[in-house]
């Protein structure tokens, strides 16, 4: 019961105007690894004001507490002004499982990324919690795994990429797994960085 109510109140602090994640694109994260061994990921998304298309690419690995990963990306300025490179690390560990009491299971996310524009670089440090539960399909493989992930992100580094600042978050995703091998990723932030990603995953 107090591990439900500290999960609880953390999403009250944290569910303010969104976020992004570890390159600063609205793609976010469920409370679910989805493979055994490793994963490759695409994502293409609009971040919102500012970046007309971002494109990324995710390499993930798994161990017996936590899944890991590495992020590449570019996002095309919507205006004038040089493209923007992105890499970044990220971590997800889960810390509860459903019960009675709390009907969510709940990870916690980690990231550091850095940006790349014209010399300049900017960092972004988004720490957050993913709560959702995922749904299986009757008679079938299928199944969705509808989430929030709050986020609290500073940033750090050169004033013409990031600035200064601590932004807040929320994003909503599902994740819909189509078999042992692929899924699908939805995904959207809210408030100073909207914007909406879709992705495809496969596992091995």
């Amino acid at each position: 019961m107090h591990r439900s109510l500290a999960l609880a109140g953390l999403l009250a602090v944290l569910a303010v105007p969104a976020a992004a994640q570890t390159i600063s694109t609205p793609i976010y994260k469920g409370p679910y690894h989805d493979f055994r061994n490793s994963e490759l990921a695409g994502y293409i998304s609009d971040p919102g004001s500012g970046i007309s298309i971002a494109l990324q690419g995710e390499y993930r690995r798994v161990t017996s507490r936590f899944d890991y990963g590495l992020t590449f990306g570019y996002l095309d300025p919507s205006g004038p002004g040089s493209g923007i490179f992105g890499i970044g690390v990220d971590g997800r560990a889960s810390v509860a499982r459903r019960t009675q009491d709390f009907p969510l299971d709940a990870s916690l996310t980690l990231g550091l990324g850095g940006l790349i524009q014209s010399g300049d670089i900017g960092f972004i440090l988004p720490i957050g919690i993913s709560l959702g539960r995922q749904v299986l399909l009757e008679e079938s493989k299928i199944s969705f795994t509808p989430y929030v992930n709050p986020v609290i992100a500073p940033v750090f580094g050169s004033d013409n990429v990031v600035g200064n600042d601590v932004l807040f978050g929320l994003g909503l995703g599902v994740d819909i797994s189509l078999s042992p091998r692929t899924d699908v990723r939805l995904s959207a932030g809210l408030g100073d960085l909207d914007g909406v990603g879709v992705g495809l995953a496969w596992h091995r």
